[in-house]
């Protein structure tokens, strides 16, 4: 996913530099591209379920697709926050997460998307482009930086006995 991201960073990065051509200023798609874009929208938010996250990828996605970033943003939204709950049932069930993480994640969640959908609203076009680029290359360096530490490892860890008592409960 690192890599992919990499990829679409460099294609975003030439639209705003005009050496690949990108409109930008469509507020919704039709035809082919709508279909396009809902598969893409379903791959992504599949990669949020098992923690890739799906802010940098659809926010690429729609912006080389033509949408203006302010549209995009209610889309990737709208889809993290109906597929991930979806997609959390098991883990809340096998009581694999942390809830004081979970509580300060989505109380800071909170102000976090009103102050972001604020600041969205008021940048210039341009100015959004170039954020966008900034943070596809964050999470793209990011992502591969943990696999090159190991730290993206997907071998099961030992439960912990809060775990095994909260699993037993269910």
């Amino acid at each position: 996913m690192g890599l992919a991201l990499l990829v679409g960073a460099g294609f975003m990065l030439m639209t705003n530099l005009k050496i690949l051509p990108g409109g930008g200023d469509a507020i919704g798609f039709s035809g082919g591209t709508l279909v396009f874009a809902a598969i893409m929208n379903f791959l992504i938010c599949g990669g949020n379920a098992l923690g890739v996250g799906s802010y940098a990828p659809s926010l690429l996605v729609f912006s080389l697709l033509g949408m203006n970033p302010r549209a995009a943003f209610p889309i990737m939204m709208g889809s993290a926050a109906c597929g991930l709950p979806a997609a959390g049932i098991r883990f809340a069930r096998a009581g694999r997460f942390d809830g004081t993480v979970a509580l300060a994640l989505t109380l800071g969640g909170i102000p976090g998307v009103l102050i972001a959908a604020y600041i969205v609203k008021s940048l210039p076009v341009e100015t959004i482009r170039w954020l966008v680029v900034a943070v596809v290359l964050y999470a793209a360096v990011s992502m591969l930086a943990a696999s090159r530490s190991g730290a993206a490892e997907t071998e099961p860890e030992a439960l912990t006995e809060r775990q095994v008592e909260r699993s037993a409960r269910l």
